[in-house]
């Protein structure tokens, strides 16, 4: 699961690649439309659609003419089963902190 979470977040860490896959969150779009707002080459482009599909958060099919992108839900709710699993750890962990440091300001004022 670890590499799959690292492929995840590696791929996610560019702010084009976000923004593809929040655009692939309405439906499959061409890589036309997907390259349509970002201002670099479409070389460039392509090699962002890559890691995205190394990474299995994106498949592409050529239909006709066009290459069709669409979202793998996949590793995004692998992703988000380790997230809920880290906050229900450390909310835990802050639960008993807050706890401790209720204990201890009750005990120096009573001491």
């Amino acid at each position: 699961m670890d590499n799959h979470l690292d492929g995840f977040f590696s791929a996610l860490a560019d702010p084009t690649r976000r923004a593809v896959i929040e655009r692939l969150t309405t439906g499959p779009a061409p890589v036309s439309e997907l390259h349509a707002p970002h201002d670099m080459a479409l070389p460039s482009f392509m090699k962002h659609l890559g890691k995205l599909e190394t990474a299995g958060l994106i498949r592409s099919e050529k239909v006709g003419r066009v290459r069709m992108v669409h979202i793998e839900a996949g590793p995004i709710a692998e992703a988000e089963t380790w997230l809920k699993k880290q906050r229900r750890l450390w909310e835990g962990r802050l639960d008993r902190l807050s706890a401790l440091a209720e204990h201890i300001e009750e005990e120096s004022n009573n001491g």
